[in-house]
């Protein structure tokens, strides 16, 4: 069963950093295109940060100048770096993974990874 697995959330004081991850599991399949999303409680989810197959970036233009996407091609993983964490950021973080198998393309999406931000 393909999966999405994600870590690197956790409890962090305003101005910390975090580093997510979000790596591909039961699958040869290589991720092409990636990205981050969070729903803080009562809120829908919203985008934070997507990178494409030729490494084109795009973010929310709250996390701008704060967070850094990136994939790693050799361990298969679509990364999020946070830094100057603010309370606002607290939310369950989502990564959102294309995979290209040998019968084609497939999106999936992770289990959620709680991050919060204290002020």
């Amino acid at each position: 069963q393909v999966r999405l697995v994600e870590s690197g959330g956790g409890l962090v004081q305003t101005g910390g950093s975090l580093r997510l991850s979000c790596a591909a599991s039961g699958t040869t399949g290589k991720i092409t295109d990636g990205g981050w999303y969070r729903q803080a409680p009562g809120k829908q989810r919203e985008l934070v940060a997507t990178i494409n197959s030729a490494g084109n970036t795009n973010y929310a233009d709250s996390v701008k100048g704060r967070f850094t996407v990136s994939k790693d091609n050799v361990e298969n993983t679509v990364n999020l770096q946070m830094n100057s964490l603010k309370p606002e950021d607290t939310a369950v973080y989502y990564c959102n993974a294309r995979i290209a198998h040998t019968f084609g393309y497939r999106d999936y999406w992770g289990q959620g990874t709680q991050v919060t931000v204290s002020s």
